[in-house]
């Protein structure tokens, strides 16, 4: 068997990782990969975005699935465009995508499903905007840019100098370039927040285990948003009453909504939740796998990653049994000092073993290059340090205890990552 995966972070080498413990024995490649999972699968260098490169890859490979992990390509139709030659995807085609790829798609379809959300209205002219705004009065409020935004499209201004600004920045400015000609401005909602990534095949919806992200770039939730800085899982915050009211009234009446509209979503749909004090509340979609929620939630998966794959694009996923780990994860990102302004790349890596790896925990790379058998940062995030074990706790000193062995200038991470989920828990 012969599997491609699309990407090159620090999830594709999550992803990686697993199918290569499958009990296929899969033949691996990546593309454009990096250098962390270049020591699992062969590495091309075809631009993620490129889908006709990606498609003559492909030919070239005869991959038995192509799993497109990354939410720009699936956007862009590369699922589409691996379908139409008759290859088998993992990941939903574009009309489905756009639940990530518009958000304001997404709010309209929870408006008109009743699936629990804030509430929000939209715009394309910043004067129209800005008297919304001013009217509402209430902050922080929060802005977001219609289309993908390298997950930088969120705004949470927290008065009406920081809003206005965000709204002629974004509209006027075209901070986002076409992703924020239209934007979403949404009431700020209260109560932790929850990732639930979700295997479905356009009719059954598998919830995966719960995690909790750490978004901002400094220790007490100091600094600022960056892609994520860690995560843990389980969530303490996600009860199985939670999760029970979840499934009823988030999960499969997204699933089903999706089918409703003639737009079927196949693949992983990332739900982003907050738990408010009127109950649990869809703050964003994501048609991907999360990064770095893959991090934690796929080594406490139990069963076959490649049975789950053929499952969910055969439409037989309601014959599969799901099984987890009954353990904790953590996952402490190791990014480049500066992250996520401005900062260096080069810099030497110490601390690896010739696959990447340390004992005790799982590498994941997120930017790294591989070259005369050494290791080099190639990006903000350059690493995830990911421990599991039977609490969290422990699951934390192992992931510390990995991220002290490795090291390079100017090394830059988080030492209270899990800390919330501890209190939760106490």
């Amino acid at each position: 068997m012969k599997l491609l995966v699309v990407g090159s972070g620090g999830r594709e080498h999550a992803i990686i990782m697993k199918l290569a413990e499958s009990r296929h024995s899969p033949e691996l490649y990546c593309a454009p990969g990096n250098g962390g999972i270049s020591r699992y699968a062969k590495c091309f260098d075809v631009k993620a975005t490129d889908i006709p490169g990606m498609v003559e890859l492909a030919k070239k490979l005869q991959p038995d699935y192509v799993f497109v992990a990354p939410d720009d390509p699936l956007v862009l139709g590369m699922v589409d465009a691996m379908q139409a030659e008759g290859f088998r995807t993992f990941g939903p085609k574009s009309d489905a995508a756009i639940i990530e790829g518009s958000k304001i798609f997404s709010k309209e379809l929870m408006k008109k499903y009743n699936i629990p959300t804030g509430k929000y209205e939209v715009f394309t002219d910043s004067e129209k905007a800005i008297a919304y705004i001013k009217a509402q009065n209430t902050y922080p409020t929060v802005i977001k840019a219609d289309g993908l935004a390298l997950g930088k499209g969120v705004i949470l201004a927290q008065n009406e100098e920081e809003a206005v600004e965000a709204v002629k920045s974004m509209i006027d400015g075209r901070k986002f370039g076409e992703s924020s000609t239209r934007i979403v401005i949404e009431e700020f909602l209260t109560g932790p927040e929850v990732s639930v990534l979700s295997f479905t095949d356009g009719k059954t919806v598998v919830p995966m285990i719960s995690s909790m992200d750490h978004k901002r770039a400094l220790d007490n939730d100091m600094g600022l948003n960056t892609g994520g800085m860690g995560t843990v899982a389980p969530n303490p915050y996600y009860t199985d009453a939670i999760a029970q009211e979840c499934m009823e009234k988030i999960f499969l009446p997204t699933i089903e909504a999706m089918q409703k509209e003639g737009r079927p979503f196949t693949g992983c749909l990332y739900f982003g939740l907050m738990l408010t004090p009127d109950g649990a509340k869809v703050i964003e979609y994501n048609c991907r796998f999360g990064d770095p929620e893959t991090q934690v939630v796929l080594p406490l998966l139990e069963t076959d990653l490649v049975d789950i794959i053929e499952a969910v694009y055969n439409g037989t996923l309601a014959d599969l049994q799901v099984t987890w780990k009954q353990e904790s994860a953590a996952c402490v990102v190791m990014a480049s000092g500066g992250y996520p302004i401005k900062y260096e790349s080069g810099k030497l890596i110490s601390g690896l073993d010739e696959k990447g790896q340390t004992d005790g925990v799982f590498v994941y790379h997120a930017g790294t290059k591989f070259a005369d058998n050494q290791f080099t940062t190639a990006g903000g995030r350059v690493l995830g340090i990911t421990a599991t074990a039977g609490n969290l706790q422990d699951a934390l000193d192992k992931a510390y205890a990995g991220v002290e062995k490795i090291s390079w200038e100017q090394v830059h991470y988080r030492h209270d990552i899990g800390q919330r989920a501890l209190q939760a828990k106490g």
